[in-house]
């Protein structure tokens, strides 16, 4: 289970989608996420599909890969999908005792469901194809009018940048302690769902040990080069916006356009 989660990874590869300018990608996702919520019509999940399956495609990253990571996420789909499919009134379909699906309900927890699996997929192909050094530098551009109030946009986007890398390292942490502690006979498997949790309760004092060494060694590493903040930092790579980019936002406004459309005139198009 630990091995599925792939929140957090880069994917090497020279596909359009790793060339593209970092700001492109935080704002195509912030918008991508968005236009999930502006619809609640088949239609609109078919236009959602085809540009999903159009972008990762793009990305030449296996979907087998991506896909790992939905394995995380399975429980927390279940149980958005069961109040959903339970608490949502509407025409009764089915009813036991005080169990009542209406079909409201069962429309409602399907879109769900397939919302929520775009939302991992969509943010996913971000950080697959974004380094962190990257995604920092597009934080901080993306956010630098808020200089002029004071706010600490260097630091915030470094901050956000080295949790988000430290979530496989993390991961790949936890891995080797299980491993650890299973060739010393410890049970992480058997047993209800109380029983594996509490055996995984041994686990976080080494994890936490783990993770402020790892911390540690980090500040030292940036003190010792002479790492200060922000002010008066220059980039050797500065972004610059070239010609694909523009296209990709074109691409992306076009698809938020549609959706928006749907959205609006869903129910008196189809």
């Amino acid at each position: 289970m630990i091995r599925d989660i792939t929140i957090g990874q880069y994917y090497p590869s020279n596909s359009v989608l790793h060339r593209l300018d970092p700001r492109v990608k935080l704002i195509g996702t912030f918008i991508f996420i968005v236009s999930l919520f502006m619809f609640n019509t088949l239609y609109g999940y078919i236009v959602v599909a085809l540009f999903l399956g159009a972008v990762i495609k793009l990305s030449k990253v296996p979907f087998r890969f991506i896909a790992r990571g939905m394995k995380a996420i399975v429980v927390l789909m279940l149980f958005m999908m069961f109040f959903n499919l339970f608490f949502t009134p509407g025409n009764t379909i089915f009813e036991l005792w005080i169990i009542k699906v209406t079909d409201n309900g069962l429309r409602q927890a399907v879109f769900m469901g397939i919302r929520l699996i775009f939302l991992i997929l969509g943010s996913s192909l971000m950080t697959f194809t974004t380094t962190p050094n990257q995604l920092t530098d597009g934080l901080e551009k993306i956010m630098r009018p808020l200089n002029h109030i004071k706010v600490p946009v260097h630091e915030i986007s470094m901050m956000m940048s080295i949790a988000l890398r430290f979530i496989p390292i993390l991961l790949e942490e936890t891995d080797k302690i299980m491993k650890a502690q299973m060739a010393r006979g410890a049970d992480f498997e058997s047993g209800g769902v109380l029983k594996r949790a509490k055996s995984l309760i041994p686990l976080l004092v080494p994890l936490f040990v783990s993770a402020f060494r790892r911390a540690n060694d980090l500040a030292m590493a940036m003190e010792a080069r002479c790492y200060r903040g922000g002010d008066g930092r220059t980039k050797m790579k500065p972004l610059r916006y070239q010609g694909k980019d523009y296209a990709a936002y074109a691409c992306v406004l076009v698809y938020f356009a549609a959706v928006i459309a749907l959205g609006i005139f869903g129910d008196q198009l189809f």
